[in-house]
């Protein structure tokens, strides 16, 4: 009787075993079915399109900095000569919604005294620093020329940059060109490849949006002069826009 137990005990032992190594059998074959399922299917391209624009923005970096020996005396020679470059930005058509202060700081001056043998301060500086866009690009050099006159020698010009205001049409136009050369590329696959090319069935855009241009720095650390007018060149400045398209494959 104990022989017939001890038997069962075993069988019963045994049968889990066989079906654990069923299953771990069968798990590969599973794992290959969903990984098959996944991959693309058809012809898959990239199509780009490219517009060069005029810019019709013009964004200009300028302000004001002043040392004096105290922070008052230089705080308020820096506020009344931003008010003189504030009007004259005003006055050549620069709305006020167009200009944003962008760096303004209170900072002394240092400098090493040898009877001292240590720095001391020798006065402060303000710096008062604004952004202001122009809209009319012709009128770019008469305002750079307006503000260094109004500044006088504590104007700072750091630099000026292009943009474009409303890209959108370009963007449309650049669209169009991508989605030709997309086809263009999976007509040659496919005609490649001896079959026949179905419809998109998976499109995927990426504007490239271009960066202002920086035709040079103008920054000066000494005083500015007022010179003749600046010749001041705009330009021109590319658009590009890309476009992932899958095609089905007729049989």
């Amino acid at each position: 009787m104990k022989k017939k137990w001890l038997w069962a005990i075993g069988l019963a032992l045994v049968l889990p075993i066989i079906g654990l190594y069923g299953c771990s059998v069968a798990s590969p074959t599973t794992i290959e079915a969903v990984n098959l399922g996944g991959q693309q299917e058809g012809i898959w391209v990239t199509g780009q399109g490219k517009v060069t624009a005029v810019p019709d923005i013009a964004t200009l970096r300028l302000g004001i900095e002043a040392q004096e020996a105290t922070v008052s005396e230089a705080q308020t020679q820096a506020a009344e000569a931003m008010d003189e470059v504030m009007t004259a930005l005003i006055d050549n058509e620069v709305a006020e919604k167009d200009i944003q202060t962008q760096y303004f700081s209170i900072r002394q001056v240092r400098r090493w005294s040898e009877t001292r043998d240590q720095e001391i301060v020798v006065g402060y500086r303000v710096t008062n620093m604004v952004t202001a866009k122009i809209r009319d690009i012709d009128k770019v050099g008469s305002i750079i020329d307006a503000v260094a006159v109004a500044g006088g020698d504590l104007t700072r010009i750091d630099n000026i940059s292009f943009s474009i205001d409303d890209p959108s049409a370009y963007f449309e136009e650049a669209r169009q060109k991508a989605m030709a050369d997309a086809e263009a590329k999976a007509e040659l696959l496919a005609r490649l490849a001896g079959v026949s090319l179905g419809k998109p069935t998976y499109i995927s855009e990426g504007i490239q949006i271009p960066p202002p241009i920086y035709p040079r720095a103008v920054y000066e650390e000494v005083p500015i002069p007022a010179p003749a007018l600046p010749p001041i060149s705009p330009g021109e400045m590319e658009i590009s826009l890309t476009l992932q398209v899958a095609y089905a494959i007729l049989d």
